[in-house]
């Protein structure tokens, strides 16, 4: 019975996290944290029974309190609480699916207790990931992609040698505004963007999906997760979503994974890795797959992905202002205070108004993520 801690377990991927657990069997949840959602946070720890429940807020942390009072779940919050999680000694893996870059710290903790991490939170590797990555090697623990496109690519390299990879071919469905031009773009509004074509997402992601801003953030992540340079990931739209990603090796092969746009798939291979279990209605019919369709991506009307590269080649603490200033204008872009290819605007700003750290700490990366907040509130005032 392999045991294991879920950070973000009321959001999308926690959510499926804890049907796979449902599922299959072989897993217990020794612990579970949210941000505010303490009523379905209640349920699930009257379902799993976890020894410890965090919230982020603690509003939220007293009303959950107050709600499990009969249980023996103790109930912690904010950061202190999630970084007890990290450490805990019950648990085995920590699944990392809380968003933004408070997954940072408490990523760091369960690499240092041995802990082998299931990793969904993008901004740990895009901002840490110089950290990160050398930190896990020390240790020896295994990071494991959950994203649907690395989960992909760490597939396609089992068993072979990585000094033979060529490229990473990183995948994208284009999201549902692709083939549109910038003027097209000009009033899209939030519900426009949220209506992903194949992927059932956070709303937060789904509008990356529509700017490549995720695509790009996956890019950076890549390079660190694969040790591979920028000019070996190449982006390639795939409209259909059943080839989620590939490598290409030095001999010209091609080695990819396919299957269904369903992202219970790659968090399942995470957490039973390197075993692979059933999953009902999860086949392919290659029979009705009509087709198979690849395009470049248009980085000239959708910039994000282009500034991705261009933070990451900068390197330092660019990629962090780069990921800030988007998380920031996706939240404005989702109230209705600006529209989406200010989303870009915003970004490109605070990407020139910062100045870079060559080698940050944690610290100095958590202090360019808030002087970023700040630029960009006093930019709108």
């Amino acid at each position: 019975m392999k045991k294991i801690a879920i950070l973000g377990s009321t959001g999308s991927i926690g959510t499926q996290t804890l049907e796979i657990v449902r599922e299959q069997g072989g897993l217990e949840v020794v612990a579970l944290a949210a941000g505010r959602n303490a009523k379905l946070m209640e349920e699930q720890v009257r379902e799993f029974r976890p020894k410890i429940a965090c919230m982020w807020d603690e509003e939220a942390g007293r009303l959950l309190k107050e709600a499990v009072a009969d249980l023996d779940t103790r109930v912690v919050c904010g950061m202190d609480g999630l970084l007890e999680i990290a450490v805990m000694p019950e648990s085995e893996m920590l699944v990392t699916a809380i968003v933004g870059m408070i997954g940072i710290r408490p990523t760091i903790a369960a690499i240092e207790s041995g802990k082998d991490i299931a990793l969904a939170n993008k901004e740990t590797l895009v901002t840490a990931g110089h950290i990160i990555m050398p930190l896990a090697a020390k240790m020896g623990v295994s990071i494991l992609p959950v994203d649907s496109e690395h989960s992909a690519i760490f597939q396609s390299l089992q068993g072979q040698d990585k000094e033979g990879i060529d490229k990473i071919l990183l995948t994208a469905s284009g999201g549902p505004f692709r083939g549109k031009k910038r003027e097209e773009l000009v009033n899209m509004t939030a519900a426009d963007a949220l209506k992903h074509p194949n992927w059932s997402m956070g709303r937060k992601i789904t509008i990356d999906s529509a700017s490549l801003v995720n695509k790009g953030l996956e890019v950076i992540e890549a390079k660190w997760l694969f040790d591979v340079s920028l000019d070996q990931v190449q982006v390639l739209i795939q409209p259909q979503s059943i080839l989620h990603s590939a490598v290409q090796f030095k001999d010209g092969a091609v080695i990819g994974q396919m299957g269904l746009p369903d992202m219970k798939l790659p968090i399942q291979y995470a957490l039973f890795y390197p075993r692979r279990l059933p999953m009902q209605n999860n086949q392919v019919d290659f029979y009705e797959l009509a087709n198979m369709t690849f395009e470049k991506p248009d980085t000239d009307t959708f910039e994000g992905l282009a500034m991705a590269y261009e933070a990451s080649r900068i390197g330092g603490s660019m990629p962090t202002v780069f990921n800030a200033a988007n998380e920031k204008a996706v939240a404005l872009f989702l109230d209705n205070k600006i529209r989406f290819l200010q989303i870009y605007e915003l970004i490109r700003a605070s990407m020139e108004n910062h100045k870079v750290v060559a080698d940050p700490t944690v610290e100095q990366i958590l202090s360019a993520e808030q002087e970023c907040y700040e630029f960009i509130k006093s930019r709108l005032n």
